[in-house]
């Protein structure tokens, strides 16, 4: 004879985890201890919870975001499908009542000029916003997914990016560079940066979001470089010497140009400044220069405007 307890024991029992767990027993065929059937379908609901959250904890402004986990299981791998990746869902500050305010107010005039400079330099701190959002909640976005959060072009993403480093000398803790997976002079230049003013590579690694592995390679290269320079070596041997190409190498003297220019003679200088023509560079030595010493003084360079 059943009892009231049992009576009421079931009522409590129909809900989502029991239907899970049904469904892996039965549909699944699933079949051992019935401790690890509900482990599975807790970790199920957890999941569930995490990439569909109540609507109502969102602030108006924010979009749920799934990007890549930080941590050891983050790292790249050939063959690794992206699947693979830990996955982090980030509440994203697309829209804030800030930028909503600086809408609003008026401009300087009706110079088209104004209006790009000022619809630049909101997108610049759009964009920081969004990388340290992600990152302060285990995340790491990519240039890819802050092109198509804020439906710009990933060059103009990767122009947003290069503009605040080089003027705040600060590091952002995007995807490719936290991981080292790209190749940005800029992060080249604000590492070195950091080891010449005397900040040791543990320190250098946490003050810009790097690996100490990604650290000690940037100023191995950067020791060497500085090395092969010393004996005289021309730019095609040292892309020989340290198995690193053109671009990279020149991102590096880049560096050496502005903290040690001494140990560049005419033919390297000349061989910069026709790679610079050629490119049609951003940034000349004399803005590097610039930076670099405004950078020195704890200061923020002035704006340079849209590039």
């Amino acid at each position: 004879m059943s009892t009231l307890h049992d009576r009421y024991a079931t009522v409590g029992k129909r809900d989502f985890a029991a239907a899970i767990e049904y469904l892996l027993e039965s549909e699944f065929k699933l079949v051992g201890s019935h401790r690890v059937i509900r482990m599975i379908a807790q970790a199920v609901m957890d999941l569930h919870r995490e990439f569909y959250p109540e609507s109502r904890r969102l602030e108006p402004g924010t979009i749920l975001w799934a990007t890549t986990k930080a941590g050891e299981g983050a790292k790249v791998s050939w063959g690794k499908r992206a699947e693979a990746y830990g996955t982090q869902m980030v509440q994203l500050p697309l829209v804030t009542k800030m930028e909503i305010e600086t809408r609003m107010a008026p401009g300087r005039g009706r110079d088209p000029r104004d209006n790009r400079r000022k619809e630049f330099r909101r997108d610049v701190a759009t964009a920081v916003r969004l990388i340290k959002s992600a990152a302060e909640q285990g995340g790491l976005l990519s240039g890819a997914e802050l092109s198509v959060l804020m439906n710009r072009s990933l060059m103009k993403v990767h122009e947003y990016i290069r503009t605040y480093e080089q003027e705040t000398g600060e590091a952002l803790p995007l995807k490719g560079y936290v991981l080292d997976m790209g190749s940005s002079p800029t992060h080249k230049g604000i590492i070195c940066r950091k080891m010449e003013e005397g900040m040791s590579p543990p320190d250098i690694a946490r003050a810009t979001g790097h690996t100490l592995a990604a650290v000690d390679n940037y100023l191995g290269t950067y020791d060497r470089i500085k090395v092969l320079l010393r004996k005289g070596f021309d730019v095609p041997t040292i892309c020989q010497v340290t198995g690193k190409a053109i671009r990279t190498v020149a991102q590096y003297l880049a560096i050496v140009e502005q903290f040690h220019p001494e140990l560049l003679d005419a033919a390297q200088r000349a061989w910069m400044d026709a790679r610079r023509k050629k490119n049609g560079a951003r940034l000349p030595a004399t803005e590097w220069s610039r930076i670099g010493k405004s950078l020195e003084k704890g200061g923020t360079p002035a704006s340079t405007g849209a590039r």
